[in-house]
């Protein structure tokens, strides 16, 4: 067996410094067992516990010459390893996409995680992004991710790099999708994860208005109860939903399941809607808008937001209502004259309105419906069940995932 070209070098103890010459260890007599049969002879292949050497067999085969070169021998084997390693993960690095979420506290206030985005490119979180912050936050992006961010076409011209916008939202009035689509740019938003969320609140605020629970709580609380002189006392009178009529404007996916909630509490359903034919369901009756408000003890406005109904809810519609009908928006705040909303409010014309969103969010301190007694308001939670907000996450992580590949989904320009 021939030896290694090159010689190492050792010093001993009074003794010159003498080259020696390392001949490998002969490995054939380490491993009798590598090849062929077993000591019994019945050619079963060894385990790899039988095919390791032992300490003893080590010792055995190497002096200690050649186990101090071995473990340098070794050492830099491992240094150019590790470097090469290092090298490729640097590259690699520099090829993965940069991913930038400019208001991602909406999405994940905490209680998700990001990982699977992660896995995906370079990302930079931003829990909040101001307007003025924009440019230079997106700059190195090659893909955005919004929610409620704006971006126009003034900032699109100072993205150079932009190759995709991802809105982690079903609507995308946010985006110049126009300005977007002249770059080559696809939008993708994100929808049906907030379905069965928002059909869930729409029945909070309705119960939630019928029964007060609330008002009974902060009662009980203050002492009303231990003060009755009866075992039950009345802050309002309640009513039942079996046999009331849900007149729901707008009868895509929310507004359907909505309209099973309700008829499993045994209420009547109408509804307005552009494709009667095409969305149609049992014991649902189709009318027009004006039919609708005048016939329904309760209306929910499901409709996405266009230029043709920007305050379609205006004092003509809301003087159709009954008077002790309720109004529920859980929709966009731009479908209501909210002007129009509060006069009918101040004026008793309608039972009361429960809502969920407004035209301007957030709103002004002094918005003109909040401190009314017949106006319910919550700050557009809807849509934000975990689970809502956990089906989000993966729709926007799978439009990612889809644009790396090569083919965008979820496209609002194409």
């Amino acid at each position: 067996m021939s030896k290694i070209h090159g010689m190492l070098w050792t010093a001993k103890s009074s003794q010159s410094i003498q080259p020696i010459a390392f001949a490998p260890p002969k490995t054939h007599l380490i491993f009798p067992k590598m090849c062929g049969s077993d000591s019994s002879g019945n050619g079963a292949r060894p385990t790899v516990r039988q095919r390791m050497p032992t300490t003893h067999q080590l010792s055995t085969i190497f002096n200690a010459r050649d186990l101090i070169v071995f473990a340098m021998l070794s050492q830099v084997f491992y240094t150019f390893e590790k470097k090469k390693a290092v090298e490729m993960s640097a590259a690699n690095l520099k090829k993965r996409p940069e991913i930038v979420v400019t208001d991602g506290f909406t999405l994940n206030p905490g209680d998700l995680s990001w990982r699977k985005l992660q896995s995906l490119g370079h990302v930079e979180l931003y829990d909040h992004t101001l307007t003025g912050e924009m440019a230079s936050r997106a700059a190195s992006a090659s893909i955005l991710i919004v929610n409620k961010t704006q971006v126009d076409g003034d900032l699109l011209a100072q993205l150079p790099l932009l190759e995709c916008i991802c809105v982690s939202a079903s609507g995308y009035n946010n985006v110049d999708i126009a300005a977007a689509k002249s770059r080559g740019i696809p939008v993708c938003n994100a929808v049906g994860y907030g379905t069965d969320s928002v059909a869930q609140h729409v029945f909070a605020l309705l119960l939630g208005w019928q029964n007060r629970v609330h008002a009974y709580q902060t009662s009980v609380a203050a002492g009303d109860w231990a003060r009755s002189r009866d075992f039950c006392y009345y802050l309002h009178s309640s009513r039942e939903l079996a046999g009331k009529t849900m007149g729901i404007y707008g009868f895509g996916r929310i507004g359907q399941k909505v309209a099973v909630i309700a008829q499993a509490f045994g209420m009547n359903v109408l509804a307005c809607h552009k494709h009667p034919e095409r969305d149609a369901l049992p014991g649902i009756k189709f009318v027009d808008i004006e039919s609708l408000f005048a016939q329904s003890d309760v209306i929910s406005l499901h409709a996405p937001l266009s230029p043709e109904n920007e305050g379609i809810v205006n004092k003509n519609l809301l003087g159709l209502m009954k008077p002790d009908a309720l109004l529920i928006n859980t929709g966009r705040g731009g479908l209501i004259n909210e002007a129009d909303l509060r006069e009918a409010l101040l004026q008793k014309s309608i039972g009361g309105a429960a809502l969920d969103v407004l035209a301007k969010e957030p709103p002004t301190e002094n918005h003109p419906l909040f401190g009314l007694d017949n106006c319910l308001i919550t700050p557009h939670i809807a849509w934000a069940s975990r689970e809502a907000r956990e089906r989000l996450m993966e729709i926007t992580v799978d439009n990612v995932r889809a644009f790396l590949g090569g083919t965008p989904q979820n496209v609002v320009n194409a």
